[in-house]
């Protein structure tokens, strides 16, 4: 027998809301988190702006004790915030520190893109580079380790299942949410929680911005920076922020009681191979659609039951890829392709935690029987204007929205497409 394996707790750190109510409603109302970074401006980037969270450091403040966040840089603060609000959404309490009792049953796999490049830039590199190796102090390991938030999880819950973090650039975050679908139905664990992380900092956007993929035509109009599946689009705006999804066996969310969000259906990850069209920056179209097919069949539902797509849809360029990729994937004809949106015309692209944050969009969208908007791209690109009853340029009313799919793809042609089902009490 197939486990079911549902949602019971949400946490999110965003640019537009570190709550799920206050997150919700801004991707409801369009709203845009991206602003103007002096930072990046200073230091001669092209690109000036960013979707970043406010307030996170309060709340740290609040949540955890001095010694912990000394040892919490920003990558860990977001991740640390987001995993206590799903948790305790779940319906557990924090255990305390002295108690010994270890949850052997629950684990976590938290998705990174790059880690805690801000603290290597901010403190590794300028102090080796000036003899001071003994002012790094002794957290800075588990601060620049690419396990040191889902460790830092584990600490915080006393987990006893599998603890790791997984790395596969922008597809991270959805990676990891059908990793760890995939151990709660093998019977391995009966709750994981799942999601991304990606810290703020101006290094981790350093080398996009030496590639001239970040947008720079924008930075006197941060709001219409982001701008997907547009004829305009000049490069994805960078952005930061968590998102963790507490997955549980069906069983036992019902056995305890427990309120339940959404239902993960199926997920399939796969990779290009960097051939016919696919390289260390481009996905492989035939590699995209066999991997949302994949999806589907390991899901259970035929390629006319999705209600909706939540996309990759950065503002590169290859939207128009994307988006065609999806009509063959799904085999539709030009006004027959679900709507299909794209979360980070709101708040940017937060690379490893983009697909862990972009399925809580889509558990959102599930609850309220709509699909958010994907603003900022009225001139639709000519070659999905096809497709451009798909898009919707406002918040779109779908009582009768039932499936979402959303697609993670990353650099090194990797793919992982998750499917989401809303709860409905039976």
């Amino acid at each position: 027998m197939t486990r079911r394996v549902v949602i019971t707790g949400l946490g999110i750190v965003s640019s537009v809301g570190n709550t799920i109510q206050d997150f919700s409603e801004s991707l409801r109302g369009g709203l845009s988190g991206i602003q103007h970074m002096p930072i990046m401006e200073e230091l001669k980037f092209g690109c000036h702006v960013a979707g970043i969270p406010h307030g996170v450091d309060e709340i740290a403040q609040r949540t955890f004790d001095e010694d912990d966040l000394l040892a919490m840089n920003s990558s860990h603060r977001y991740g640390c915030v987001a995993a206590v609000d799903a948790w305790l959404d779940a319906g557990f309490a924090r255990p305390k520190l002295d108690d010994d009792e270890v949850d052997w049953d629950c684990g976590a796999i938290i998705g990174t893109g790059v880690g805690g490049l801000d603290t290597v830039g901010e403190k590794v590199v300028p102090l080796t580079n000036s003899g001071r190796v003994r002012r790094l102090g002794s957290t800075i390991v588990e601060q620049v380790m690419g396990s040191g938030v889902s460790a830092r999880i584990a600490g915080l819950f006393a987990l006893g299942n599998q603890v790791t973090s997984n790395s596969s650039a922008c597809s991270s975050g959805t990676e990891a949410i059908i990793m760890g679908l995939e151990r709660i139905r093998s019977g391995r664990a009966k709750r994981m929680l799942c999601g991304g992380v990606e810290g703020t900092s101006h290094y981790s956007w350093a080398g996009f911005d030496a590639m001239r993929v970040l947008s720079r035509r924008f930075n006197d109009d941060p709001h219409a920076a982001s701008r997907p599946m547009s004829a305009s689009a000049a490069g994805f705006v960078p952005g930061a922020g968590a998102g963790m999804l507490l997955l549980e066996d069906l069983e036992s969310a019902v056995e305890r009681g427990a309120g339940i969000h959404g239902e993960v259906l199926g997920g399939w990850v796969n990779c290009g191979g960097h051939r016919m069209g696919g390289s260390m920056t481009a996905p492989n179209p035939v590699s995209v659609q066999r991997c949302v097919r994949s999806a589907l069949a390991n899901a259970g539902i035929g390629i006319h039951e999705i209600d909706a797509i939540n996309g990759h849809l950065t503002a590169t360029g290859a939207e128009a890829r994307e988006v065609l990729s999806w009509a063959d994937a799904l085999d539709c004809e030009p006004g027959e392709l679900p709507p299909i949106t794209s979360t980070k015309s709101m708040i940017g692209h937060s690379l490893g935690a983009a697909g862990a944050i972009e399925s809580i969009a889509c558990i959102a969208m599930l609850k309220g029987g709509i699909v958010h908007p994907s603003i900022n791209c009225e001139d639709v690109h000519p070659e999905i204007e096809a497709h451009k009853t798909s898009i919707p340029h406002t918040c779109r009313d779908m009582p009768e929205l039932q499936t979402i799919i959303k697609a993670g793809f990353g650099f090194g042609d990797v793919n992982a497409c998750v499917v989401l089902k809303k709860w409905i009490n039976k």
